[in-house]
C-alpha cells in the first residue's frame, strides 16, 4: 500500500461518564474509549497501532481490520499516543502508512475511521455521543461509507429525517427519533427507498454504518451506547437480513441481529501490549 498524500488528525476516544438528565458527568480521572472503523471500500485490510508515547511497549495493536470493520471500544489512559495503520501482516517495523500523534483527555468519544476511496485515503475524527437522548427516544446518525451512494437520504417512516444528502465519506449529525419497533427508509441519490424493519431500544445512541454490497449498499447498525453513559459493543435489533424493499434500491439489505456484531469485527483480532492494557475492556 503506496503512502498515502492526505492524513487528516486522529483522535482517540474518551468515554463518558454517568448521563444525569442528559448529560454526561465528568470524572476527574477518566479513561478515554478508542475505536476504530474501516469505511474504505477499496481499501485493503490494514493492522492499527495505537502506542502510549510515554511507554512505547504499552498499546493496542488492532489486526486485519477490513473494510465495514468497527471495533469494539478500547480503554484508554489519558495521555498522548500514536495512531499508526500498515497494511495488514506488513511488519510493525515498515514505515506506517498514516500516523499521527494525539492527545487523550477523559469523558469524551470518538471514532477514528479511514474513510474515502483509496486514492484519497485520510483519517477522520467522528465524535461519538454517550449521553442518553429523552424518554422513550433512541438516538441514530448514519455513516456513509457507501461509494455506490454519492448522497444518502435516511429516516424513520413516519418520522423524522436522519439524514439528507448526506455525502459519501461523511458522518450526519445525531437525531431524536422515537424507540421500539420502527421502520428505516434508505435511499441512494434520490432514488425510491427501501424500507426496512429495526427494533430501536430506549435510551441508547446507533451509528447507521451504510457500506456497498455486491449489489446495492447494505446497512449495518452499531451501539455506541446503551442507557445512561455506557459504552457497548455489537449489533442491534434488526429486521431478518436479505433485500428489502422495491425499485432501484431493492438491493440494501440490513444485518441481521446479531450477525452485526459478527460481521464488523470478522477478521479484526485486538492485541495489547503488553500487561498495560491487559485489564481493560476487552
Amino acid at each position: 500500500m503506496r503512502r498515502l498524500v492526505r492524513a487528516a488528525g486522529v483522535a482517540v476516544l474518551v468515554a463518558a461518564g454517568p448521563a444525569i438528565g442528559g448529560t454526561a458527568q465528568a470524572a476527574p480521572d477518566a479513561d478515554g474509549l478508542l475505536r476504530l472503523a474501516h469505511l474504505s471500500p477499496d481499501t485493503p485490510a490494514v493492522d492499527v497501532y495505537v502506542d502510549a508515547v510515554a511507554d512505547p511497549d504499552a498499546g493496542i495493536t488492532l489486526e486485519g481490520v477490513g473494510y465495514g470493520a468497527v471495533s469494539e471500544y478500547q480503554d484508554v489512559p489519558t495521555g498522548s499516543y500514536t495512531v499508526s495503520m500498515r497494511q495488514a501482516g506488513a511488519s510493525p517495523d515498515t514505515p506506517p502508512v498514516l500516523s499521527t500523534t494525539v492527545e487523550v483527555t477523559g469523558d469524551t468519544a470518538r471514532t477514528v475511521a479511514g474513510v474515502g476511496l483509496f486514492a484519497d485515503l485520510g483519517l477522520t475524527i467522528i465524535e461519538d455521543s454517550l449521553q442518553t437522548p429523552p424518554a422513550q427516544q433512541s438516538r441514530v446518525r448514519v455513516l456513509a461509507g457507501a461509494s455506490n451512494a454519492e448522497t444518502l437520504d435516511v429516516g424513520i417512516a413516519g418520522g423524522p429525517s436522519v439524514a439528507t444528502g448526506l455525502a459519501f465519506a461523511s458522518t450526519s449529525e445525531y437525531v431524536d427519533v422515537p424507540a421500539g419497533s420502527t421502520t428505516l427508509t434508505v435511499a441512494a441519490g434520490g432514488q425510491a427507498p427501501a424500507e426496512l424493519p429495526v427494533e430501536l431500544a430506549a435510551g441508547s445512541v446507533y451509528s447507521l454504518v451504510v457500506l456497498d454490497a455486491d449489489q446495492g449498499l447494505r446497512v449495518e447498525p452499531v451501539l455506541d451506547a446503551a442507557g445512561a453513559g455506557v459504552a457497548p459493543a455489537g449489533g442491534v435489533e434488526t429486521g431478518a437480513g436479505g433485500a428489502a424493499g422495491t425499485g432501484p434500491s431493492a438491493g440494501l439489505v440490513v444485518m441481521a441481529a446479531g450477525g452485526a456484531a459478527a460481521v464488523l469485527v470478522a477478521g479484526s483480532r485486538v492485541r495489547r501490549r503488553p500487561a498495560r492494557h491487559a485489564s481493560r475492556r476487552p
